[in-house]
């Protein structure tokens, strides 16, 4: 017998969970369930191992907006934020919705029906079962669980040593007293590094271009004192709004005087690693800031691993993989004993789940993004992306407002149906996140397409998102509801 449900979320990550307490909260009637892949709830945070793993923004806008940040460090290791989430399940009762071991294959929409058959695997046994419901709500991430992106290196065959992808990390591997090459610059690369560094005989951090690297304090003392002197939510809303504030505030300086912001970070960098650091090759970018995203690092922990002499960088590219480590195009041999390849991750949308309206399967990079979260001509069905120069949590949030929002809004007006189709032509971007990170490019033909105005813009803007998601209006000419006739 075909299970039927209101809401089908998929993904047990930071946006499944919070999606599952805003549906229990805020559209108390709804029947629905959590479909996970995996064994576990956490997502990104239970899948990555590799040493130091930590968020890349601060806890307060991380954290969701209905459970308060109580730890010291707003710079926190996954563990932390690991045990933050299993917190939420527990507090919330949401361990009873959510289904481990259960891959989402393929989602039949009918419009007889006004419905959606989802095909669902068990991940122990190999069989299939369905799942009638009326909307789907995908919180799934945007990159493959399976493995990491690596690209070929010639010769890697003939190495010696050990070559590990951080996605696929064995927490058991010993790297004691060994020397490592680190491949890659990014936000893994650079908290892989200094961690290694505490134990490894020595770790290079090679790239091909330098990266934007701003420290922060791992420890936010005004959140830590306000939390004695007031209650804890109160304490929480104040941190929590003072930072996305300053976040848009510093993406928008970044935007509009880049050279600026450029000169205080490599400044900054110069102080931190000294005058006798060759920080224009190292850590000068030939880009702007957030034309890629940068990285963190908590209390300048990468920098302090350098000047030590624990780890180094070299900027340069990869000619071959030898026996005994890298031939760098310059003539150099990085010797090796283990090679990190931080290259990146393979991403994917939508899971790669085929979605079929009515014999037609859905190619959703020939749709256009409403609002960033739906997609036009595809019925009851929506996704969390969260935002690339913020908090992931803070857009994750707000999607799943507005998905309850909708929800609300078809059963009082008793609607079975609700479709992002605008009326008139709408004029396209291709770019949909505004970024120039190369795991971005090499992946853009995966994407929807994004307007070039509001409601069919991504605008990777809280404040902006804010008055349009949770406050805006419903029905604005840009999205039909339908009912049974």
């Amino acid at each position: 017998m075909t299970e039927k449900l209101d809401v089908l979320v998929v993904g047990a990550g930071i946006s499944g969970i919070g999606a599952g307490y805003h549906l229990q909260n805020k559209c108390p009637d709804a029947k629905f369930v959590i479909l996970e892949g995996r064994d576990k709830i956490g997502g990104t945070w239970d899948l990555f191992k590799y040493p130091g793993i930590r968020s890349d923004s601060d806890m307060y806008t991380l954290g969701f907006n209905f459970k308060p940040w109580k730890e010291q460090e707003a710079i926190a290791d996954a563990p932390s934020i690991l045990k933050y989430l299993n917190e939420t399940v527990e507090e919330f009762n949401l361990k009873n919705k959510i289904r481990f071991g259960k891959y989402v294959k393929k989602a039949n929409w009918s419009s007889s029906t006004n419905s959606w058959t989802v095909d669902v695997e068990d991940k122990s046994t190999g069989e299939l079962s369905q799942i009638s419901c009326n909307f789907i709500f995908m919180c799934s991430g945007y990159y493959s669980y399976k493995e990491g992106y690596t690209p070929q290196f010639d010769g890697i065959e003939n190495f010696n040593g050990d070559v590990i992808h951080p996605q696929k990390w064995d927490e058991n591997f010993d790297y004691s007293n060994k020397k490592i090459v680190v491949i890659g610059s990014g936000a893994t690369a650079v908290t892989i590094v200094p961690e290694m560094a505490k134990k490894a005989e020595h770790v290079t951090m090679l790239q091909r271009s330098p990266t934007y690297v701003v420290a922060a304090p791992e420890k936010d003392k005004l959140a830590n004192n306000l939390r004695k002197y007031m209650p804890l939510k109160l304490a929480y809303l104040l941190i929590r709004w003072r930072n996305i504030l300053r976040q848009q505030y510093y993406f928008r300086l970044c935007k509009k005087y880049p050279n600026g912001v450029k000169n205080a970070i490599i400044r900054e960098a110069k102080k931190r690693l000294g005058s006798d650091f060759d920080v224009k090759t190292h850590f000068t970018p030939n880009y702007n800031p957030w034309d890629q995203r940068m990285c963190l690092v908590p209390d300048g922990d990468l920098f302090e691993q350098i000047k030590k002499g624990k780890a180094s960088v070299v900027t340069d590219h990869i000619k071959n993989i030898t026996e005994n480590g890298i031939l760098l195009n310059s003539g150099k041999e990085l010797k090796a004993d283990v090679i990190v390849t931080a290259t990146g991750l393979n991403l994917e949308m939508l899971s790669n789940v085929d979605f079929v309206v009515d014999n037609n399967t859905i190619d959703i990079s020939k749709t256009v993004t409403y609002k960033g979260m739906m997609y036009s001509g595809v019925p009851n069905l929506a996704s969390t992306f969260g935002y690339t120069n913020a908090s992931w949590t803070l857009g994750a949030d707000l999607t799943s407002e507005y998905v309850c929002r909708i929800i609300n809004h078809m059963k009082k007006n008793q609607y079975d149906v609700v479709c992002p189709q605008s009326n008139d032509e709408i004029e396209t971007d291709p770019d949909y996140l505004n970024l120039s990170s190369g795991y971005i490019k090499r992946s853009l033909d995966i994407f929807p397409q994004q307007g070039k105005k509001a409601p069919w813009r991504n605008n990777q803007n809280f404040l902006k998102d804010v008055f349009q998601i949770r406050y805006g209006r419903i029905d604005d000419g840009e999205i039909s509801f339908s009912k049974n006739s």
